[in-house]
């Protein structure tokens, strides 16, 4: 198998180059080569994938989610760093004295009003507190820190589910296209059996009972031709979904592909180290310590608390003088030791709250681990049975086709029936539709098995991709309309 590219880190949009759409003064004939030459385009695994790391939108949210509570730490973190204030602050007073008159017989308003007075005061003071003993504020650090870690394992989780996601919508296409491939031969074969039945009739070598028999097996053929013609396009956006783009061509799973049992083969190993690597499991923990520790973060809020306090402030004030002749500096150094006493049991209320939060985490968590190891167990026997399917299937191609050859001779001697050669048919393309729903079984199963077991990667999919064969491509059906058949339905 050649070697094929298995980088990630670009975002190709192997889609209508610009340029073709700039090209309108050009002659048709270049728009349509520019036009022929997009749909022409092909996709194999991997491409699909970096697609959707840009593209999914669930992938997108889990990011946005995690970016938001990543800033849960520094948050917490700034109720035990020093907070400055400082403000500013100027006052204009006017003082008046009513009835009072000017005593002083020397002075010229001897007798007169003594005129009102303005008094200003203009001054700026600053302040700084540092926790120094807040129990609450660390408790509340480690259990943001630890809100944070659970976010980071459900992102990776959300990585990995991206990548079961894609493989399945990717598979399910191909599933999609090989049913149709098989109703489309079992059509052609069906017609033709009934071709020499109808002529086999016409000079009176079977019954009218043959012919309508082929003829009812052929309609029902070409019904489920016609629901495969529309499935796949189902599945093709169904995997467009996941980018926002519309694909034109898919490169198939060449046969190639090793099916073998899980390594390692003991189930146990499997479901040990789901219980230790699962993404769901570590995150689910992490919820539980972030919610533990909130629980006494909000106990410690019954604890004293002391912050050390240092205050400077300026001050000018006078009279008519707008900066006056009177200034006071101020700077003091101090602690203060709060003790909660009262506040309407509030705090109580909080930490009743926080240890049911507790307890819910402590069982969802139990939970999660319940349901990975049966995840895990499932899934590890559907793999291995997928295997045995694989082999079992192949078999039954090989009997199926040596039986019907044995009763497409028997009927040409006259031993066997129509009904007999028609029931053959459907079950050798049974046959050959089964193996290949097995193999792809067997693909999203065992990439859905490593994302239980905590071990899937970017590299399996690569390993996978592989294995893709570009000239082995699946087209995807653009109108049900151009099927022949279809309008004879309508």
């Amino acid at each position: 198998m050649k070697a094929k590219r298995t980088n990630f880190s670009h975002n190709r949009k192997k889609r209508t180059d610009p340029s073709c759409l700039s090209r309108l003064s050009l002659p048709w004939a270049a728009i349509v080569i520019c036009l022929v030459g997009f749909n022409a385009h092909s996709s194999d695994l991997a491409d699909v994938y970096a697609d959707a790391k840009v593209g999914d939108p669930v992938s997108g949210a889990a990011q946005a989610n995690f970016r938001a509570i990543r800033e849960n730490v520094p948050q917490a973190r700034s109720r035990m760093l020093p907070s400055v204030n400082a403000g500013v602050s100027t006052t204009k007073s006017e003082i008046d004295f009513p009835g009072a008159t000017d005593a002083n017989p020397f002075s010229p308003t001897f007798g007169q009003a003594i005129p009102g007075e303005n008094y200003n005061e203009n001054g700026w003071n600053a302040q700084l507190r540092q926790s120094i003993i807040n129990v609450s504020n660390w408790a509340s650090l480690k259990s943001a820190q630890s809100s944070v870690k659970a976010a980071e394992y459900d992102l990776k989780q959300t990585e990995q589910e991206l990548i079961v996601r894609v493989v399945r919508a990717y598979m399910n296409v191909l599933r999609a296209q090989d049913y149709l491939d098989t109703s489309k031969a079992e059509v052609t074969a069906v017609n033709r059996q009934l071709e020499q039945v109808q002529q086999r009739f016409d000079v009176g070598l079977v019954a009218i009972t043959d012919v309508l028999e082929s003829q009812a097996a052929y309609d029902n053929a070409l019904v489920r031709k016609i629901q495969a013609d529309g499935d796949q396009g189902i599945f093709f956006q169904t995997l467009s979904t996941l980018t926002g783009i519309t694909y034109e061509k898919l490169d198939r799973v060449s046969e190639s592909l090793p099916i073998i049992n899980p390594n390692p083969i003991q189930e146990g190993v499997w479901v040990k180290t789901a219980q230790e690597e699962n993404l769901s499991i570590l995150s689910a923990a992490e919820q539980l310590n972030s919610a533990r520790r909130n629980m006494r973060a909000k106990r410690s809020e019954r604890l004293p608390t002391v912050e050390g306090i240092v205050t400077k402030s300026h001050n000018v004030s006078g009279g008519r003088n707008f900066f006056g002749s009177d200034t006071t500096d101020f700077t003091s150094f101090g602690l203060q030791l709060s003790l909660p006493i009262y506040n309407g049991g509030i705090t109580r209320s909080r930490v009743k709250q926080a240890a049911a939060q507790a307890d819910q985490a402590s069982e969802l968590l139990n939970n999660r681990r319940l349901t990975v190891i049966r995840d895990t167990r499932n899934l590890y026997r559907a793999v291995a049975t997928d295997v045995v399917r694989v082999r079992a299937r192949l078999k039954a191609i090989k009997s199926s086709t040596s039986a019907l050859e044995a009763v497409e001779t028997g009927y040409e001697v006259g031993t066997r029936n129509v009904v007999d050669v028609l029931q053959a048919q459907q079950r050798l393309f049974a046959s050959q539709f089964d193996y290949a729903d097995a193999r792809y079984s067997y693909i999203i199963n065992l990439m859905a098995l490593k994302q239980a077991a905590g071990t899937l990667q970017e590299m399996d999919l690569i390993e996978l991709n592989n294995f893709t064969d570009p000239n082995d491509q699946v087209v995807r059906q653009i109108s049900l309309t151009n099927e022949p058949g279809y309008t004879s339905f309508q």
